[in-house]
Order: structure tokens, then C-alpha cells, then sequence
């Protein structure tokens, strides 16, 4: 091959590119461009910034986004360590059981309901857990009545998968009524 065959089969960006990888610079730039400047803002960790319509931050020295949801996944993601007393949370049932309740390891709290119990308010914590729990149950009822009265639709996936038809009739106002009532007495009934 002549040298004017190989001028002919590389450009001159070509050229600067394989300089910019053999050099280690692979991100360079390998033509000029003129008139358009980006201007170029940097972000220490902590940072929050509005780039796109978007909210961005940096955590842990890297860059992302920052939804609606960050909140909600930060209450279910258990952590590495035991916020209360810094131990490891190995992966285990008890301690992603109790970060769900109490937002600490089982050992520290174990060590609280030991301090609950020596200060004689067990009773009242114990009553206090099992109503939260109580209410719970009845706000996951409450909304399941509400789904089921507000479907348009008469049919609805059995535990199998398989399609069946409500063929009941709608419920109707005094029915709705009462189960309102008996929803706000197991509100109001404390254990």
C-alpha cells in the first residue's frame, strides 16, 4: 500500500482520536468547535441542583437524581448498620422485622423493651403496639371496602387467577352505611 492510499483512509479526526486513546486523554476533544461555550458548574457532595426539569445531587461522590420516592425508599431500605448503636444489621429475618417497626436492630430493641419493662410502663407500650397494629388492619380494610365500592366493574380475580363475576347485585346505601359505622367502632375500640 502507497503512503497516498493511507492518507486517503484516515482523517485527520481519526488521527486525533487514536492520539487521545494512546495518550490516555480517550474523553478529548478532537476538533475545535467555535462559538458555543457550555458552561461548566461544579457540585461538591450535598449539592442539590435543578439541571433538565430534573432535581440532582451528589451522595457518596456520585451523581443522581432525586425523586418523589427517595423519602419512602429510605424508610423501607434497612441499612448496613444499626442506626441506634452502629453494629453491622446482618440480613437476617429479626433485624429486617424490627428496622420495619422500630427502625433499629433487634438487639437494641430488646435492650429498650428491657428498659420499658424495669420502668413498669410495659403495659402501656404493649397496648400501644397492638393498637397501632389494630389500626392498621382496619386502615387496610377501610381501604379495601372503599376499592370495592367505587369498582365499576363486576368481575374480579379469584386467589386462583382465574376471572369470576360478582353476581350479588350492588350494595347498596344502608349496607354502606353500616359498614362505615362498624369501621368507626373498631377505630374508636382501644385494646
Amino acid at each position: 500500500m502507497s503512503d497516498t492510499n493511507l492518507k486517503k483512509e484516515f482523517s485527520k479526526r481519526d488521527v486525533q482520536r487514536m492520539r487521545n486513546i494512546i495518550t490516555g486523554n480517550a474523553g478529548g476533544s478532537i476538533s475545535t468547535q467555535v462559538g458555543y461555550s457550555k458552561q461548566q458548574q461544579d457540585y461538591k457532595e450535598g449539592d442539590v441542583w435543578e439541571e433538565n426539569g430534573k432535581k440532582w445531587t451528589i451522595k457518596n461522590s456520585i451523581k443522581q437524581t432525586i425523586t418523589k420516592h427517595d423519602k419512602l425508599r429510605q424508610l423501607i431500605t434497612m441499612p448496613l448498620a444499626c442506626p441506634s448503636c452502629n453494629k453491622p444489621m446482618a440480613n437476617n429475618n429479626l433485624n429486617k422485622k424490627m428496622w420495619n417497626i422500630h427502625h433499629m436492630c433487634f438487639d437494641c430493641v430488646i435492650e429498650m423493651e428491657a428498659k420499658i419493662k424495669l420502668e413498669g410502663k410495659w403495659d402501656e407500650y404493649e397496648k400501644k403496639m397492638m393498637n397501632a397494629n389494630k389500626n392498621a388492619e382496619v386502615d387496610d380494610f377501610e381501604k379495601a371496602i372503599e376499592d370495592f365500592y367505587t369498582s365499576k366493574t363486576d368481575s374480579y380475580f379469584s386467589e386462583q387467577g382465574d376471572i369470576e363475576t360478582w353476581s350479588g347485585g350492588k350494595i347498596n346505601e344502608d349496607e354502606i352505611k353500616q359498614v362505615k359505622e362498624y369501621i368507626k367502632k373498631l377505630r374508636e375500640t382501644q385494646i
